[in-house]
């Protein structure tokens, strides 16, 4: 994950030279990633996709970095985090090579997981809830939601 800004580490001067890789395209790279323009635009614009620069036509460029960018962010997406904890996280990631990222990492995914157990014991109530409503009208028997009406006697 990275911005144009930090590509300036990597070989190459981002104007179509390339290490060993040939460039792509957005849409070469949305073809073979299975992502979309759209989303690959986005989170480049984010700074979570590493981008070579532009071609003289301006099309933005990419070499098979951007891959690993694109499986990162997918599986942290699955894993719960937003896309702004995702931005936080390559900050520090970007910004400050020299400390270990785990711990960081570690912190954003309990968070997930407090989210998640949230999420879980809301659904626990509902169920419950749904059971209850079953069983008052007994519904599953001859019941019917129209005994429990006022108006019908």
């Amino acid at each position: 994950m990275a911005s144009e800004r930090s590509m300036t580490s990597l070989p190459g001067n981002g104007e179509g030279e390339t290490v060993g890789h040939a460039l792509m395209t957005i849409g070469d790279l949305s073809r073979r990633s299975g992502m979309s323009v759209r989303k690959i635009r986005r989170y480049t614009d984010f700074g979570l996709i590493y981008s070579r620069g532009r071609s003289p036509a301006n099309y933005r460029l990419y070499d098979e970095s951007a891959f690993w960018c694109i499986e990162t962010i997918r599986t942290l997406r699955r894993l719960g985090l937003t896309v702004e904890e995702i931005r936080s996280l390559a900050e520090q990631y970007l910004n400050r090579p020299q400390e270990p990222i785990g711990p960081y990492l570690d912190d954003l995914l309990s968070q997930v997981r407090g989210r998640l157990d949230q999420r879980i014991n809301t659904l626990q109530r509902a169920r419950s809830e749904l059971d209850a409503f079953r069983r008052r009208h007994e519904l599953a028997g001859r019941g019917d939601l129209a005994a429990s009406d006022p108006t019908r006697t």
